[in-house]
């Protein structure tokens, strides 16, 4: 295994796949305690239910692509997607709603794997 070209689809998997537990593995408890807001609303944990998935599904992915050639390519497309698209996400939501330490240091962090899986499709080509 290529571990430089790699390594940011395994981090970026490992992460997402933390992020996606923490979300929806018992909103109702680790939520109030990461966030500091309550999850009571069965809709509200079915939202975060349903990220979860959505999170678990792409770092699984995105580990699948870190060890499978065939998968490298369009799973690092993929991660570059999100990784941007969540970035914009959470650019606009500073200009609109505000600063928030915890979700500055998680933009930081979601635009650098973008630029780092740019960097990698123009490297890895």
């Amino acid at each position: 295994m290529n571990v430089p070209k790699n390594l940011q689809l395994l981090l970026s998997g490992v992460v997402v796949l933390l992020a996606g537990l923490v979300y929806g593995i018992y909103p109702s408890k680790i939520v109030p305690f990461v966030f500091g807001f309550e999850v009571e609303v069965l809709e509200l944990k079915n939202i975060f239910r349903a990220i979860m998935g959505i999170y678990l599904g792409l770092g699984i992915f995105w580990l699948m692509g870190a060890f499978n050639e065939k998968l490298w390519r369009p799973a690092t497309v993929c991660n570059v997607l999100f990784m941007g698209g969540i970035s914009l996400g959470r650019i606009v939501s500073l200009w609109v709603d505000g600063y928030s330490s915890l979700f500055l240091q998680a933009l930081i962090l979601e635009f650098l794997f973008m630029c780092w899986g740019l960097y990698n499709l123009k490297t890895y080509n």
